[in-house]
């Protein structure tokens, strides 16, 4: 057993005292002791551990299956992963050190650095003391009362001049109310502020392996981050809660003894229930926007942008090698979407200057005209025209020039044989 079970606060060591001790003992004992039991071999927690960690493999090989071997940077991420979740969901030394201890122990240690130099109560340590403390003061007063009674009102208008000036309070028996009332929400602020963080971490410390190892996919990836964004919202809650703490009873402690010396020496403290109402009530409503503006901050958390995008690219790898496999075309969509804009421009330009050189070569050897039948090579019609000039190969014969005409006169046989007989 890590911790040691927790026993029920004895009477006399007071109500807020003794609970927030208790609460605070059962934070801690959930913590180490859930996870004692969810890493143990044979738990749950084991049995769906290696059941991710077999996925995760299978995964990988039946990417290489289809020849796409993992890069440098994705082998790695993928190791990181499994180191990862077996170091922390394994050894209780390392998620102790990195994890409990900063979660449970860490804001306490963080409210004595900050709250020291600040001189706030509780700060080097005590804080449930001090709290304890000021509870004792304030049933204290309400035993005492206000003293503000009809006769002490007659006797302050004869000759006392500060009491005379106190307003009445707003309806009767109103400042046992208030003294009642500023205890309730003392009491509710501090111990519903404390024990919802801590109660809240010591689960989550528990479950803490059963989520690490949802950062193996990326389909679970956002149980990860969530469960890391929860742990420390409540660990930014605690030590703002203990700094607002510290503060209120900076103001309440002095301001009682005050009270009470007063009470003790017969004098009556008219207004005084009222101020004490208005300051629970104030730190009240603090400690909640405190717990707010701490689970703000800890929704800022992401992971890096590699994590996320390596998991996207791998399924996209295994997905194109199986429609290559099957023999379907990738889509022309998908491979020009892959290429820059720059190279998409240059393949333009360099497949337009092969038409034109082609347009050209053609048009060159279409205008070379045979030999005639006269024996007399044919000019050359589009030998030294641009492709774009030459005309037509099926365009229409202009008309008269349907025929060739000739370069030599026509003689008749018989004209022949005449000349050659003279």
């Amino acid at each position: 057993m890590i911790a040691p079970l927790c026993q029920a606060p004895p009477p006399q060591s007071g109500f807020l005292q003794g609970l927030l001790s208790y609460v605070d003992c059962q934070a801690q004992s959930i913590g180490a002791n859930g996870y004692e039991a969810l890493a143990a071999p044979g738990s749950t927690l084991s049995l769906v551990l290696t059941g991710f960690l077999t996925l995760f493999v299978a995964f990988l090989g039946y990417r290489m299956l289809f020849g796409q071997t993992p890069t440098v940077r994705e082998g790695v991420l993928a190791l990181l992963k499994i180191g990862i979740v077996l170091a922390f969901a394994a050894s209780w030394a390392v998620y102790r050190t990195l994890v409990y201890d900063v979660a449970l122990r860490g804001p306490a240690e963080m409210a004595a650095q900050i709250g020291q130099p600040a001189a706030l109560p509780g700060a080097g340590g005590g804080l449930v003391e001090r709290l304890g403390y000021t509870d004792r003061a304030l049933v204290q007063l309400a035993i005492l009362g206000t003293g503000d009674t009809e006769a002490a009102r007659a006797q302050a208008q004869q000759g006392n001049v500060a009491g005379s000036q106190a307003a009445p309070p707003p309806f009767a028996n109103f400042d046992s109310f208030a003294i009642g009332g500023s205890r309730i929400l003392y009491l509710t602020g501090a111990i519903g502020a404390l024990a919802s963080v801590r109660l809240i971490a010591g689960l989550l410390l528990a479950l803490g392996p059963f989520f690490i190892a949802f950062l193996l996919f990326e389909g679970t990836r956002g149980l990860f981050v969530g469960w890391i964004r929860a742990l420390a919202a409540a660990a930014l809650g605690a030590l703002g809660t203990s700094i607002v703490l510290g503060v209120e009873m900076a103001l309440l402690e002095p301001r009682l003894a005050e009270l009470i010396a007063l009470r003790t020496a017969g004098q009556p403290i008219p207004g005084a229930a009222i101020e004490l109402f208005v300051i629970a009530l104030v730190f009240t409503l603090v400690l909640l926007a405190m717990l707010i503006a701490a689970a703000r901050v800890a929704l800022g958390f992401r992971l890096p942008e590699s994590w996320r995008s390596a998991p996207a690219q791998l399924a996209e790898a295994v997905r194109g090698d199986s429609m290559r496999f099957a023999g379907a075309p990738r889509e022309p969509a998908m491979a020009g979407a892959d290429r820059s804009r720059a190279a998409q421009v240059a393949d333009a330009v360099a497949a337009s200057q092969r038409r034109e050189s082609a347009a050209a070569g053609g048009g060159a050897s279409g205008g070379t005209a045979a030999t005639a039948s006269d024996g007399q090579p044919s000019r050359r019609i589009g030998a030294h025209m641009p492709a774009r000039d030459a005309p037509a190969a099926n365009a229409p014969v202009p008309l008269g020039q349907s025929y060739r005409r000739r370069t030599r006169g026509r003689i008749s046989a018989s004209a022949g044989r005449r000349d050659r007989d003279s």
